[in-house]
């Protein structure tokens, strides 16, 4: 707060204190006519809004011990500084207040008359008050953002740079490179500072230029993700360009992803590697289907066959999944859904059921795979019925918190977990009853709120009678 100076000499020194406490009420929202020990003889507020509703008990006690405790040391300094009728510096003192918060208030003070007494006045700062605390919020809110943007900004370069494929960052308007990470200057053969700046489609030696623009330009218009194979003269070789555009700021830029076909050699290591994947696949004991993005199968194993109750895997083939998964076509929309937004799904919970009209309960794990020749999903399908029986899966037991709860479903049907869970709980409510009464039955009724008759009918759909009559023997 800027202070400003007010001179405390000879003018006023002639002027009764009661009669100088009158004018400077007049142009004040708060004057105090002080005696030169520092007590108050008289207050005046003339503002109405000021929520000190206590002033008039202020009077006879000292002006110290009507302020907060931190404004004390200054208020003690301008008595001081009044009484050698020196210079008075405006002070910042808060007064409580019985509304809240503290009450703001720029003081000063002079002495008066010929005795040694002194006036004090001030003024009402809490619109001056509400907007420091609101610039200070705000600079802290800049401050957090700041920091937060700070922190992004080092995980985004950590892993840009130490991504192990190929990235750069072209803008959108003269295709020329903005950024690139280390493994994209290892594929164009250079350090990556020295293509900063310039065409990308210049930085890519042999590469057809006509073939690298058209596909920026279609990215362009489209907005959508591309990929495009491009060959590289005099060597054979070919690069697959993926091209993305996002918004920054109030431009536009592309995201690139280079992609080097491995040489001949590295396929063919690579082909029995892939044949045994497959064999595995083939051979495994859980089921394993590959649907297209509607859910459609393309391809499964035996087991997910022998799961499905059928004799052969192509009888399979064509037909929904859902035709076998999950207790209506629901299950399937929501787990394929999942799994285009994230890229996977981890032990979804449903239930298969077999063509003979069997069903088991099943975990399954999902993946989506958008950049083979033909965008499909794998799906891995396990069957947990076994487990769940020794784990006790169901209700058999009343979750204890919430997240339990929601672990059923999707296993369990909303009305089934409803009324089992309501069952449960009145079981609960039976029992304790009946173990606060020491298994007195009128009394556990009383406490219930239950009629004897209905207290019976329920301890015998239960079972809790006869449970009690099995411990006494």
């Amino acid at each position: 707060m800027k202070e400003s100076q007010i001179s405390a000499s000879n003018p006023l020194s002639d002027i009764d204190p009661q009669q100088a406490a009158h004018l400077i009420a007049a142009a004040s929202d708060l004057a105090m006519v002080i005696d030169p020990k520092g007590i108050i003889q008289e207050v005046r507020i003339s503002s109405k809004d000021l929520p000190l509703d206590n002033h008039l008990s202020w009077i006879g006690k000292s002006w110290s011990d009507t302020v907060t405790p931190e404004s004390r040391a200054k208020v003690d300094e301008m008595l001081k500084d009044a009484k050698a009728e020196g210079t008075q510096k405006w002070r910042h003192i808060n007064y409580p207040s019985d509304q809240g918060a503290d009450v703001p208030i720029m003081c000063a003070a002079i002495s008066v008359g010929s005795e040694g007494g002194m006036v004090a006045f001030g003024r009402d700062i809490r619109n001056v008050a509400a907007l420091q605390q609101r610039l200070m919020q705000s600079h802290q809110s800049m401050e957090r953002d700041y920091l937060r943007m700070r922190h992004m900004e080092t995980r985004y370069r950590l892993l840009f740079e130490m991504a192990s494929e190929a990235v750069l960052i072209v803008d959108t308007a003269n295709s020329k490179i903005i950024e690139a990470n280390p493994a994209a200057g290892k594929i164009l053969q250079s350090q990556t500072k020295r293509f900063i700046g310039k065409p990308f489609s210049d930085c890519i030696e042999g590469a057809d230029k006509k073939l690298i623009e058209d596909l920026l330009n279609s990215v362009r218009i489209s907005g959508t993700s591309e990929s495009k194979k491009i060959p590289i003269a005099n060597s054979g070789s070919e690069l697959t360009i993926t091209a993305s555009i996002f918004r920054q700021e109030s431009g536009a830029l592309f995201l690139v992803r280079l992609t080097p076909a491995l040489p001949q050699g590295q396929v063919q290591m690579l082909m029995p590697r892939r044949s045994m994947l497959i064999d595995a696949i083939e051979q495994s004991p859980d089921g394993f289907v590959v649907t297209d993005g509607s859910g459609n199968i393309l391809s499964a194993n035996q087991s997910f066959a022998d799961m499905a109750q059928v004799m052969r895997v192509d009888q399979c083939i064509g037909k929904p999944l859902d035709q076998w998964l999950g207790r209506s076509d629901v299950d399937l929309r929501v787990l394929i859904s999942n799994i285009q937004q994230r890229g996977s799904v981890r032990l979804f919970a449903t239930t298969l059921r077999g063509a003979n009209g069997s069903e088991m309960q099943v975990e399954i794990s999902g993946v989506s795979v958008p950049h083979a020749e033909k965008p499909c999903l794998g799906f891995n399908i396990r069957d947990v019925g076994q487990r769940a029986g020794i784990d006790g899966a169901g209700l058999q037991k009343l979750p204890r918190s919430a997240d339990q709860l929601v672990e059923l479903v999707g296993r369990v049907p909303l009305q089934e977990i409803v009324s089992e869970t309501a069952d449960l709980i009145e079981k609960l409510c039976i029992e304790a009853a009946l173990k606060l009464t020491r298994d007195n039955r009128a009394s556990a009724s009383e406490m219930l709120g239950l009629s004897r008759q209905s207290l019976y009918v329920k301890l015998r759909r239960y079972g809790i009678g006869e449970v009690s009559e099995r411990h006494k023997k």
